[in-house]
């Protein structure tokens, strides 16, 4: 399973006529940590202005040491469909989208995520997190690729008028302290959501940081470098 071919939309699975009317109504509430705007993921509102962040439109990140980060691009598209960061011998993908004001989007992607990765053969569950319920899963890995099975998990935070997820891969995926080191990592991003109307689930346009060339380092003074459309995934 590639990661990014469930993380374009915020959902994407669907249902039939007779599996909607058996399935029981989604909780439609805002799914976020109760001190979320004190101790993150932020509004671009609810952070100082003179703390240093890597512009990425739509996202901005805090930079620390040991931190590697990649834009991931739609070449069809030619557009940054997501932000890579590679921390603790981990992966963590975020992606923000807009959302309601009033209501949340996050239950509402978990059920359909989990329907998703069924049907592409993952061993899907569901795990209480600090910032809410996660989805775990585990896929099988092909034996020319060294065979077993590669964990993720996937996480969400409604925020008012967007939702910013992520994919935790590697070391944070499966190890307690890893997990929360880059749930801190996450609970950092700064979150752009802007004053144009959006269709919820829009996905949050993403950029190259102003001045920076492929290889160069980050501007903001992360220890990794930040490449330009082209770079695939991990």
């Amino acid at each position: 399973m590639s990661e990014q071919d469930v993380n374009e939309t915020p959902s994407g699975a669907t249902t039939n006529g007779d599996e909607a009317e058996a399935t029981p109504a989604i909780d439609t509430a805002k799914s976020a940590p109760a001190d979320r705007e004190t101790a993150g993921p932020f509004d671009f509102s609810e952070v100082p202005t003179m703390r240093p962040y890597v512009d990425l439109g739509g996202i901005k990140i805090a930079p620390r040491e040991g931190l590697q980060m990649r834009l991931e691009v739609d070449e069809r598209a030619q557009r940054v469909v997501a932000v890579s960061l590679e921390y603790a011998e981990s992966l963590l993908q975020v992606q923000a989208f807009s959302a309601p004001k009033s209501s949340g989007m996050w239950h509402q992607i978990r059920h359909d995520l989990r329907a998703q990765l069924e049907a592409q053969g993952a061993k899907v569950g569901e795990e209480a997190g600090p910032l809410g319920t996660e989805v775990v899963t585990a896929t099988a890995v092909p034996a020319e690729q060294g065979g077993g099975t590669r964990a993720a998990r996937f996480i969400g935070v409604d925020g008012p008028r967007w939702i910013l997820r992520g994919i935790l891969m590697g070391k944070a995926a499966v190890d307690a302290a890893t997990h929360a080191q880059l749930i801190e990592l996450f609970r950092e991003i700064v979150v752009v959501r802007g004053d144009l109307p959006m269709p919820p689930g829009d996905l949050l346009p993403l950029k190259v940081p102003a001045g920076v060339q492929p290889g160069a380092q980050n501007p903001a003074g992360a220890s990794g470098s930040v490449q330009q459309p082209g770079v695939t995934e991990a």
